[in-house]
């Protein structure tokens, strides 16, 4: 039962999706049919570097909804049944995700919170704690199929397994809710686990769409300011309520 690793891979991408939003954005103030433009797109004939700037300006608008007809596609591992539950709030997205039902967990893998990694004693209580769990569970599957419930044991014996079992689970998102998503589970604000994870997505977004997603992340970096009340911001960026205060 080791410590999970955090693990997050790109396994798609909209095919041309640069070319296939500037031309949903074309479409929106082009008098003509974008259908002709297509084929100069996709053969490269038409200026990348263009196309990604006016994505870029008409973003900078506030008009976002034609991003929406890319996505991405995440396999991700090492994260806990917690940081899942947080990740599948988010909508519209798509999820599949390993089940305790069918997956056996005798040899459960676990995620272990940095907070409690750095005290020795807590750290100590944890993992013993994690055996422990582990040994019940190996038990109880153990009886319920000596009794007769064959295959089905894994999904009673489930019950026990605690919020810090490791998941695996596959995502997709599209351009415009991942840059909500990042804009959430980026900031200072969200759980670390989420928040790593998060970024490590960002960081595969940057790299392979920077037209939509170079400057996405936590909202204060985009607005200047921080969006949350007072008693909620880390202190990176002022509160609105400070920078009128300051009459900026």
């Amino acid at each position: 039962m080791p410590v999970a690793p955090l693990k997050v891979e790109l396994l798609a991408i909209t095919p041309n999706a640069l070319s296939l939003i500037y031309a949903a954005f074309r479409q929106c103030y082009h008098a003509g049919f974008v259908a002709d433009m297509w084929p100069r797109l996709v053969a490269g004939e038409a200026d990348r570097d263009a196309q990604a700037d006016f994505v870029r300006k008409v973003l900078e608008s506030g008009h976002d909804s034609p991003v929406e007809h890319a996505s991405f596609s995440f396999a991700v591992a090492g994260i806990s049944r917690a940081c899942s539950h947080q990740l599948v709030r988010h909508r519209v997205a798509s999820y599949s995700q390993q089940s305790q039902r069918y997956v056996d967990a005798s040899n459960m893998d676990y995620v272990l919170p940095p907070a409690i990694a750095q005290i020795p004693e807590a750290r100590q209580r944890f993992e013993a704690f994690m055996t422990e769990v582990g040994s019940a569970y190996r038990d109880i599957k153990a009886i319920l199929e000596a009794d007769g419930r064959g295959d089905k044991a894994k999904e009673d014996a489930r019950f026990v397994l605690p919020q810090a079992a490791e998941t695996r689970i596959v995502v997709t998102m599209n351009c415009r809710a991942l840059l909500h998503f990042f804009s959430l589970r980026c900031c200072n604000r969200a759980q670390w686990e989420i928040r790593a994870m998060a970024d490590a997505m960002l960081d595969i977004c940057k790299r392979e769409l920077p037209a939509i997603f170079a400057s996405a992340g936590a909202r204060c970096e985009t607005l200047g300011y921080c969006p949350e009340a007072e008693h909620f911001a880390c202190g990176k960026y002022p509160t609105l309520k400070q920078l009128l205060a300051a009459g900026k």
